[in-house]
């Protein structure tokens, strides 16, 4: 069985996010970027099952700028197969990284996608719910646990009341929480080996897919500064307060 994992180019999590001047987005220029956080958790798992011997070749995918192939080098440096990259300078909204990925998990064949839930810039946690209903596939979200069994897949869900464990049909899309494994790091035998490993660049046009952006950013701001607390000097007082001024009581 082969396994696809899209995996995305964002800015790194240890990084002050700024941003532009114009308010037109965040800004990149010079700004250190990695493999999105629940990326790397779904490049673990699908090492993970190749290792069981439930997968036979993993394949990585990202859509983006030239440099998306750094991200891409670095699972294969974890332990991925080979990669796929989808060139484009343009942001992508979900909706059409979910076309893309599906022209790509139907050329290769793949028989499972594992990705992230969400990816930390846009937060917008769309795209494995959008590819399985392209695809007709089974869906499991926000998963915490998986285990392959034949034609069947189970998994547990982070929900909000808890955690609630779902039997899927195979062929299906998983995206992964944080809390399903740790990612490895890649050692330095293996980043010289990820240099050789093939990477297939593949155009936009290639694969026939209408990206037009459906969204328009219309201005971006940073939050508000939390404001500093009160420190009261007593149980009344602080009660005082909570019905008088916050009102919340």
């Amino acid at each position: 069985m082969k396994v696809l994992v899209p995996v995305k180019r964002v800015i790194d999590y240890n990084v002050q996010v700024r941003v532009k001047s114009d308010q037109s987005g965040v800004e990149l220029t010079n700004v250190k970027m990695a493999m999105n956080p629940f990326c790397e958790i779904a490049v673990e798992q699908a090492i993970r099952m190749k290792e069981a011997g439930q997968a036979e070749e993993i394949i990585v995918v990202s859509a983006g700028p030239q440099k998306a192939q750094e991200t891409l080098r670095t699972a294969l440096a974890m332990g991925a197969d080979r990669g796929v990259h989808i060139e484009s300078d343009t942001d992508l909204e979900p909706l059409a990284v979910a076309k893309l990925l599906q022209k790509v998990v139907e050329k290769e064949g793949a028989g499972i996608v594992v990705m992230g839930k969400q990816a930390i810039d846009g937060d917008n946690n769309q795209t494995g719910q959008m590819l399985s209903a392209l695809l007709g596939w089974s869906q499991g979200t926000f998963i915490s646990a998986i285990e392959l069994n034949g034609d069947t897949v189970k998994v547990t869900r982070e929900v909000d009341g808890g955690l609630e464990k779902v039997e899927l049909r195979m062929p299906a899309v998983v995206t992964v929480d944080l809390r399903l494994n740790e990612p490895r790091y890649a050692s330095l035998p293996n980043i010289m080996k990820a240099k050789k490993k093939p990477i297939d660049v593949m155009s936009i046009e290639e694969l026939g897919v209408d990206v037009s952006p459906r969204v328009q950013v219309i201005k971006v701001e940073e939050p508000e500064k939390r404001k500093a607390g009160e420190i009261v000097g007593s149980v009344a007082e602080l009660v005082d307060k909570l019905k008088n001024e916050a009102k919340v009581i």
